[in-house]
C-alpha cells in the first residue's frame, strides 16, 4: 500500500490523464482558538478535465474524518473510497467536479496547518507548511507540482485576525460573535506545495516597492510578543534591493500581487517561498545580540525566497527530480544579489566557507548523488534538501555562469521566464534556452557536472632547482574509487609571499585543468613562493591540498592574508585536511586557537569554532581527548576575555568558551550568569543566559531548580524550548530517560521543543552514562519513520544518532543493525550517513594518535 508516499510513475500518469482548472477552499478555523479542538473543517471543490473519460484517478488527503465525496453531483461513501491518504474516482468524465468536505487536524510538527499558542499571550497562531507534499494536510488536492490550478480561498475566522495567503487579504465579512469571512481572489495558476495560509493576531508593518508593475504592497509579520525586536526597516531594505536587482536582472516585473514576508513560530526551514506570502523561522526576529554573520545569513534567505518568486513559482519544476535546480538557482541568485546590492558584498566570501564546506562534506558521504538526482517518490525527495540540492549545486551554477557568459546565462534565463511562465518545465527545456543564448552545446558539460557524484582533489606537484625556481609544476587532480569521475575544471593558481604588508599574491595563472595531470608551463621559472593556493578565487568546486611549505606558512602566519578570500580558502582546505586524516586533529585545533581571534571576517569565525569544536570532541585520540578538551577550554578563555569589548568576536568567542567549558569552568560561568564575573561589553542577555544554563547543566553544577527559575525568568517559547536543552544536557540516567521520552516516545511535545531536546542530549563526557542508547537509537529508526511525521522522524534519526560514541563498536553495532533489518531508504540513507561520520573520526582519531 503506498501509505503517503506517491511515486514519480504515479504522478506522470496522473499529469497525463488530468488537467486542473481550479481549487475552492473553505475552511473554518473559529475552533482555532480552543486549545483542546484538534481539527477544523475543510471543504474543497476540484475543477479538472480528464484525457480518457472513463479512467480513474485519485485525490490526495490526510485528514482523521472525511465527511462527504461528491464526483460530478454523486455522493460516494467516505468509507469507500478513503483509504490510505487517497480518495479514489472511478468512471472519470470529461470535464469533472469533486466535492470533498473533511475534519483536518492542527497540526504540532511544522506540517500542515500549525498551530501554535503563544505562552507570553496564550493566543493561538497559525501558519502552513505544504512543502513537500503536505496541503493535503489541510484540503484536498492533486499533491505534484506538475497539476498547477487556480486557488480560491475562503477562511472564516476572528475578525481581528491578519490573516494572509497567496493573494491580497480581502476585507473581512462579518458574520458576528466577533468572527468574520475572508474571501480571497483566485491565485494565477501555481502549484499545491506553495499555497499558503497565514492566520492569527500578528503584528503588521506594511511599505510598498515601485516596481515594474507598478506598486507592489509589501508587509512584515511576527506574534505580537515579538513586534518590539522587529527591525522591519532593515528586513524591507533587503527585499526592495533584492526586488530592484531581480526585476532588472530577469527583464520580467514581479510576478505576484503582493509580497509578505511572515516570521512565525516552531518553524522546522530557513524559509519557504510560498508564492507572495513567504514564511520565515521567527528566529530571525532577534530578541538578543547576535553577530553580523546572523544578519547576513537571514539577509541572504530573504533574497533565496524572493528569487523563488520567479524561479520555482512563476516557472516550476514538473516533479522533485528538479527540486536541485530550484534551490540551487535560489541560492546562487541571492549570494549574486547579496554581494552586489548590499553591505555584504563579502558573500561570496561567505558561500565559499559556508556553503561550499557544506556541499564538500555531504558529497563524501556514502548517500552523496548526481546533482541531478533520481528522485523515485516523495520519501526520495524528503531526504534530499541537502548540501548536493543547495550548495554544490549552486557552485556549479556558478561555474556554468562563467562558462558560458554572464550575459549570456541570464539572457538564457530571461528566455526561459517568459517560454515557460505559470507552466512547469525541466532541466532540458533551461538548457535549450542557455544553448540558445550562449552558442554552446552543454550536453558535455552536464554529463560531467550535473549527472555524476563526488568531489575531486587537487594538488601541486612540482620541482625547484637549486636557486628555489620552478623547473616543473603541475596540478593532480584525484578522486575516490567510488565516485571516479575527474572533470574540466577552470583553475586560478596564486603564488603567495611573505611582505611587510602581509601575505601578499605575487602572481596568478588561470588554466584549464582537465584529467590527472596538467601542467602549468606558465610556472616554470618563477621562484617558489611562501604558499601555493590552488583554486585561489574559488573559480570551481573542489577540494584542495596544501604543499608542506605551504602548511607551514599557513600554520604560522594565516592572519597575515590581505584578502578574506584567499584566507577562507586556506582554512577550508586545513579543516579538509583534518577531516580526511592527513591533519592530526591536534595539530589543527592550535591552528585554530592561533588564528581565529586575528580572523577579521565573523563569518569565518564562527565556522572555524564550530570546526574544531568538532576535531576535540570526536577527532582526537581517545587517549588525548581529556587533555585535548582541557586544552581547547583554556585556550579559549583568554581569547574570550581579550576581545575587543562588545564585539561580535567577543560574543562569538565568549559563546565558544562556555560550550567547551570544563568542570574547573563551573564557577566562571555561574559568575558570568549572576553577573560576579563582569565582561566589558558583553551583554549577558536571554540567548547568553540559556548558553550558560545549558553548559552549567551539562556539567552537573545546576539541576533542575534552576532550570526551572531561568524557565520561568524567560516566559516564552524560546525558553520553554530551551529549557528542554538544559534538561537533557545533565549528566544522570534519569535526565537522559525523560529526554528520551519526550524526544521519541512521545507525540504531543511540540517540533522545536522536541529539537532543542535533542541537541541537548548528547554532550562529551557523558560517553558512559550514554552508550545504553545505542540500542535505543536503533529499536527507535525501526518504528519512527511510520510514526512521526517526515520533519520530526528525520530530527530522531539525525539528531540521536550516537556520533559522540566515535568507536568501532559504535559502527559494528548500528552496521549489524542495517544489515540484519530492512528500513526504508530515507531511513536506511540517514543511518548510513550517520556510520560515515564515525568511520571519518575513527580515520581522524587514528591519524591523531600518531602525533
Amino acid at each position: 500500500m503506498p501509505g503517503t508516499n506517491l511515486t514519480r510513475d504515479e504522478a506522470h500518469a496522473r499529469a497525463r490523464l488530468l488537467s486542473v482548472s481550479g481549487y475552492e477552499v473553505d475552511l473554518d478555523l473559529t475552533s482555532a482558538t480552543n486549545p483542546d479542538a484538534t481539527t477544523y473543517q475543510s471543504t474543497t471543490v476540484i475543477r479538472f478535465s480528464c484525457a480518457e473519460p472513463g479512467a480513474s484517478t485519485f485525490v490526495d488527503l490526510i485528514a482523521p474524518n472525511v465527511r462527504e465525496v461528491t464526483l460530478n453531483g454523486t455522493t460516494l461513501d467516505p468509507a469507500s473510497v478513503y483509504q490510505d491518504s487517497r480518495i479514489t474516482l472511478d468512471g472519470l468524465a470529461a470535464d469533472n467536479e469533486v466535492r470533498i468536505v473533511a475534519d483536518a487536524s492542527y497540526m504540532n510538527t511544522g506540517e500542515g496547518l500549525h498551530r501554535f499558542f503563544d505562552p507570553v499571550d496564550q493566543r493561538p497562531y497559525l501558519y502552513t507548511q505544504f512543502e513537500v507534499p503536505d496541503a493535503r494536510r489541510m484540503f484536498a488536492t492533486f499533491e505534484q507540482p506538475d497539476l498547477k490550478g487556480t486557488f480560491a480561498l475562503t477562511v472564516t475566522a476572528p475578525a481581528d485576525w491578519q490573516v494572509v495567503s497567496n493573494s491580497p487579504t480581502p476585507e473581512p465579512e462579518s458574520v458576528g460573535d466577533g468572527g468574520a469571512v475572508f474571501r480571497f481572489a483566485p491565485t494565477p495558476r501555481i502549484s499545491t506545495y506553495i499555497t499558503a495560509l497565514v492566520a492569527g493576531p500578528y503584528h503588521a508593518v506594511r511599505e510598498t516597492y515601485l516596481g515594474k508593475r507598478g506598486e507592489v504592497p509589501l508587509g512584515v509579520f511576527c506574534r505580537q510578543s515579538l513586534k518590539e525586536h522587529l527591525d522591519a526597516d532593515e528586513i524591507l531594505d533587503v527585499t526592495k534591493r533584492g526586488f530592484a536587482f531581480f526585476e532588472e536582472l530577469f527583464d520580467y516585473p514581479y510576478p505576484f500581487e503582493k509580497y509578505d514576508q511572515l516570521f512565525v513560530p516552531e518553524y522546522n526551514m530557513g524559509a519557504m517561498e510560498n508564492a507572495g506570502c513567504v514564511t520565515i523561522r521567527d528566529e530571525y526576529v532577534f530578541r538578543s545580540r547576535v553577530t553580523d554573520a546572523y544578519y547576513e545569513s537571514r539577509a541572504n534567505t530573504i533574497l533565496h525566497e524572493l528569487a523563488h518568486m520567479w524561479f520555482g513559482d512563476l516557472v516550476t519544476m514538473r516533479w522533485w527530480d528538479d527540486l536541485w535546480l530550484n534551490e540551487s538557482f535560489a541560492t546562487y541568485a541571492s549570494v549574486l544579489c547579496q554581494a552586489e546590492t548590499t553591505r555584504w558584498s563579502h558573500a561570496w566570501t561567505t558561500f565559499a566557507n559556508t556553503d561550499k564546506t557544506w556541499a564538500y562534506r555531504q558529497d563524501q558521504l556514502p548517500s552523496t548523488h548526481p546533482i541531478a538526482a533520481d528522485i523515485r517518490d516523495l520519501e526520495d525527495v524528503e531526504v534530499n534538501f541537502d548540501g548536493i540540492t543547495y550548495a554544490k549545486g549552486a557552485s556549479v551554477l556558478k561555474l556554468l555562469v562563467a562558462w558560458v557568459g554572464r550575459e549570456e546565462f541570464f539572457a538564457g534565463l530571461r528566455h526561459y521566464f517568459k517560454t515557460y511562465d505559470w507552466n512547469n518545465a525541466t532541466l532540458a527545456d533551461l538548457r535549450a534556452c542557455l544553448e540558445a543564448t550562449s552558442g554552446r552545446d552543454l550536453d558535455a558539460w552536464s554529463k560531467e557536472w550535473l549527472e555524476t557524484a563526488g568531489v575531486n582533489t587537487l594538488r601541486a606537484a612540482f620541482e625547484v632547482d637549486g636557486d628555489g625556481r620552478f623547473t616543473s609544476f603541475d596540478v593532480l587532480q584525484s578522486a575516490i574509487e567510488e565516485q571516479p569521475t575527474l572533470r574540466s575544471h577552470r583553475v586560478a593558481i596564486g603564488l603567495y609571499d611573505r611582505t611587510e604588508a602581509g601575505l601578499v599574491r605575487r602572481a596568478r595563472v588561470e588554466l584549464d585543468v582537465v584529467g590527472e595531470r596538467t601542467e602549468v608551463p606558465e610556472l616554470v621559472g618563477a621562484a617558489q613562493p611562501d604558499l601555493i593556493l590552488l583554486n585561489d578565487d574559488d573559480l570551481t568546486y573542489a577540494k584542495i591540498r596544501l604543499d608542506d611549505r605551504s602548511l607551514a606558512t599557513l600554520v604560522k602566519h594565516i592572519g597575515d592574508f590581505t584578502d578574506s578570500l584567499p584566507r577562507s580558502l586556506c582554512w577550508t582546505a586545513a579543516w579538509d585536511m583534518c577531516r580526511d586524516a592527513e591533519m592530526s586533529a591536534r595539530d589543527y585545533i592550535a591552528l585554530v586557537l592561533a588564528g581565529v581571534a586575528t580572523e577579521p571576517d565573523i563569518n569565518v569565525v564562527q565556522l572555524l569554532l564550530r570546526t574544531v569544536t568538532s576535531a576535540v570532541q570526536i577527532y582526537t585520540a581517545p587517549e588525548r581527548r581529556e587533555e585535548a578538551r582541557l586544552a581547547f577550554a583554556a585556550g579559549l578563555l583568554p581569547l574570550a576575555q581579550s576581545a575587543a569589548p562588545g564585539s561580535d568576536h567577543q560574543l562569538a568567542l565568549v559563546r565558544a568558551f562556555v560550550a567547551a567549558a570544563t568542570p574547573e569552568h563551573a564557577g566562571y560561568l555561574a559568575g558570568i550568569l549572576d553577573g560576579s564575573v563582569v565582561l566589558e561589553g558583553l551583554a549577558v542577555d536571554a540567548e547568553l543566559r540559556w548558553t550558560l544554563v545549558q553548559n552549567l547543566a551539562r556539567l552537573g553544577a545546576i539541576g533542575e531548580a534552576e532550570i526551572d527559575a531561568e524557565q520561568e525568568r524567560d516566559g516564552t517559547i524560546k525558553g520553554q524550548e530551551e529549557a528542554g536543552h538544559a534538561r537533557a544536557a545533565q549528566p544522570s540516567a534519569e535526565a537522559k530517560a525523560r529526554a528520551w521520552r519526550d524526544a521519541v516516545d512521545r507525540d504531543d511535545v511540540p517540533n522545536q521543543t522536541q529539537f532543542k531536546t535533542i541537541r541537548g542530549f548528547w554532550q562529551p563526557g557523558q560517553e558512559e552514562l550514554l552508550e545504553p542508547y545505542v540500542d535505543r537509537y536503533l529499536d527507535a529508526a525501526g518504528w519512527v519513520w511510520d510514526r512521526k511525521g517526515n520533519e520530526m522522524a528525520q530530527y530522531v534519526l539525525i539528531g540521536l544518532f550516537p556520533r559522540q560514541l566515535a568507536t568501532q563498536a559504535t559502527v559494528d553495532r548500528v552496521q549489524a543493525w542495517l544489515d540484519d533489518n530492512q528500513p526504508v531508504p530515507a531511513v536506511r540513507r540517514l543511518v548510513m550517513e550517520g556510520v560515515a561520520d564515525v568511520q571519518r573520526a575513527l580515520r581522524a582519531q587514528a591519524r591523531d594518535a600518531q602525533g
